[in-house]
């Protein structure tokens, strides 16, 4: 059975906080706290969290960081409601903002951080150098990304029944359209916004699912460009596509599937 879904169709959606979470958030808040141990910033820092969506990273800064503040901002406004309602914290604020035009002063905070939103930037240049901008002399900025065109395995077990169906979904793979998600590009990109000991490292965490609608149900909540995709097949189609990923996936006797997730983390220091 071969998939037909209009590409206009799969439009990608981001202002469901709860869908968000399910689907990627809650193992963006294991590949943070890894990322958080790898930064070691002194406790009592002022963090930026730029790309904030739903809070993981913020949280996990608020958490396991010790800041003295930390302002997560985000231009999806439906994202930014949704993280305020997790925490009351006066160290914590979020708002509503562009990374390309970041409205912080220069030299404004001790760490610039920013999870799983780079690759999203319509232009991820100007929004690392905003980056650089906003953090003071001698601060660090860092990010992290999955790595979609490896073990990123949830969403490649995804795409490639997606794609062995659907040839044309092929150009919504965030595996191809995303080569910043790899070590070299990313390198690259912090080494040409000035930033010294540029650094690269992976993390891979365990992502367990209780059985395949632990894994499958995710995908049925429309936030980003896999469940985008999904719901905008049609229902034949897209239980054809369920059962072509079921298929692949390393289905234990007790129906649990085990799988890694890997990020790729970079960092640098302001000069």
């Amino acid at each position: 059975m071969h998939l037909k879904s209009s590409r206009a169709v799969a439009k990608e959606i981001w202002d469901g906080g709860a869908a968000y979470e399910s689907y990627v958030g809650r193992w963006s808040r294991l590949v943070a706290r890894e990322f958080l141990g790898w930064l070691n910033v002194p406790p009592g820092s002022r963090w930026l969290d730029v790309g904030c969506g739903c809070g993981a990273l913020t949280q996990t800064i608020r958490e396991c960081a010790m800041p003295e503040t930390v302002h997560g901002v985000d231009r999806s406004p439906e994202f930014i409601t949704f993280a305020r309602q997790q925490m009351s914290d006066e160290r914590v604020r979020y708002d509503t903002g562009d990374a390309k035009k970041l409205s912080a002063k220069t030299s404004t905070y001790d760490a610039v951080v920013s999870a799983l939103a780079l690759n999203f930037f319509p232009d991820p240049p100007q929004a690392v150098a905003e980056m650089v901008r906003v953090a003071r002399p001698g601060g660090l900025v860092a990010a992290y990304v999955w790595d979609y065109a490896g073990r990123m395995e949830l969403m490649r077990h995804f795409w490639n029944a997606a794609v062995a169906l659907d040839p044309s979904a092929g150009v919504l793979d965030e595996g191809r359209r995303f080569p910043l998600c790899q070590p070299e590009p990313l390198r690259e990109l912090f080494q040409s916004a000035g930033l010294d000991e540029a650094e690269i490292r992976a993390i891979d965490i365990a992502t367990k699912f209780e059985n395949f609608d632990d894994y499958w149900k995710p995908f049925l909540g429309g936030q980003g460009p896999a469940p985008s995709y999904a719901m905008a097949l049609g229902e034949e189609q897209r239980a054809a596509l369920g059962k072509k990923i079921r298929a692949t996936l390393p289905i234990a006797e007790d129906g649990s599937i085990q799988l890694v997730a890997r990020a790729w983390a970079a960092r640098g220091v302001r000069g």
